[in-house]
């Protein structure tokens, strides 16, 4: 978390705008072989409760259950250029959105698994607008158990947030638009959207 606390924000409603659809972040924990992260997919499942499941053979799967871990969650991002300024004597710096989520985790059963699984289908095919919806119904009964059990299905519950949202807040309102107008100009409309929906008040 970036320690100014001018680029920090309510962390359940970034959590929300970060996991709406299929969120995706980082898992890290300790092993006994030294530091790991796992790249997985991320489903709300309750009040300070995130579901996701890695394959049985990953590395980190064989020592979350029970341990302390931390999710990273990263929104858009971008490089912020001193040629965007009407002064040029500045330094470069990165505009970003993050979201640190830790505690401690427990390994989900095979009925939690198969919830699990076949909600986050479903919250990720609803983001897709073309086409007819997948559904695991479609793989026959013996192939979808299979890939099934070579997954472990896991549930942090989370109790500490550190959200990050650093948007240029710093900077006056239209200096600000500048710098959306730039993110935008250079491929990065998601985080221009986000820095004309941040207000520069400290939360």
């Amino acid at each position: 978390m970036h320690p100014n606390p001018l680029f920090r924000c309510d962390a359940d409603a970034l959590a929300a705008r970060l996991l709406d659809g299929a969120g995706f972040g980082m898992v890290f924990a300790e092993t006994p072989a030294g530091p790991r992260v796992a790249h997985a997919a991320l489903l709300p499942a309750g009040a300070q409760r995130i579901q996701f499941h890695l394959a049985r053979r990953n590395d980190l799967a064989p020592h979350l259950a029970n341990s302390r871990a931390l999710i990273v969650v990263n929104g858009p991002h971008g490089y912020v250029s001193p040629r965007w300024y009407a002064d040029r004597a500045t330094v470069p710096t990165w505009d970003y959105v993050a979201l640190e989520l830790e505690g401690v985790v427990r390994a989900l059963d095979q009925a939690e698994l198969e919830t699990h699984l076949r909600a986050l289908g479903q919250q990720a095919e609803a983001a897709i607008a073309d086409g007819e919806a997948w559904s695991p119904g479609e793989i026959d009964g013996g192939s979808w158990a299979r890939m099934r059990a070579a997954l472990a299905g896991f549930e942090m519950i989370v109790d500490a947030a550190r959200p990050t949202v650093k948007l240029s807040q710093n900077k006056p309102a239209a200096v600000r638009e500048t710098i959306a107008v730039a993110h935008g100009l250079t491929g990065n409309a998601e985080l221009a959207s986000w820095l004309r929906d941040v207000s520069g008040a400290p939360a």
